[in-house]
């Protein structure tokens, strides 16, 4: 029987600490099932899904702080499970728009107030080639739920984003 385990370590980026995050996985005799790992400002953000039995993510715990401390990381564990029951459809949103304050809780709340789950988001600020305006992209999987009258939801997406000027795409992952 398989043990699940989510951590998530921050702390300065350098080379190789993410090889000596996941060497210390493998010492305990674990796998890494899932991982997202980035760089933001100067910090690395990492967290990932071990998998392993009992003693072997008991082993982990016991040793991956110790690890993390020696590498300057502030390290969270949290025992998990597997999801079940919760069957999805998996679309990719896409939006690029000008930059300004309150852009990325907007598209989070056009899903959450549908019971949209978020699976996966990335987002980014940079300034446009020609003239320098402040942009802002997201990249964001989204879970649909299998009922979901699709082309409905996509419309009313699509719409919300008119309003608000933002340039969007709604496809699913295939």
């Amino acid at each position: 029987m398989q043990t699940y385990l989510v951590a998530s370590a921050v702390g300065q980026d350098r080379p190789g600490i993410v090889y000596e995050l996941t060497r210390v996985v493998r010492d305990a005799g674990c796998s890494v099932q899932d991982s997202r790992m980035s760089v933001l400002g100067a910090q690395l953000c990492a967290q990932f899904l071990v998998r392993g039995n009992w003693s072997a993510v008991a082993k982990l715990e016991a040793g991956l702080p110790k690890a993390a401390n020696a590498l300057g990381l502030t390290i969270a564990l949290n025992r998990t499970e597997l999801r079940t029951g919760a069957w999805f459809i998996p679309y990719s949103v896409e939006v690029v728009a000008l930059e300004r304050p309150g852009i990325l809780e907007e598209i989070t709340g056009f899903f959450a107030t549908r019971d949209i789950g978020i699976e996966d988001l990335y987002s980014n600020c940079f300034l446009a080639a020609q003239t320098g305006t402040p942009m802002f992209s997201v990249s964001i999987t989204i879970g649909v739920p299998e009922k979901t009258a699709i082309a409905h939801l996509r419309n009313e997406f699509l719409e919300f984003c008119d309003e608000l000027n933002l340039d969007a795409d709604m496809s699913v992952i295939k």
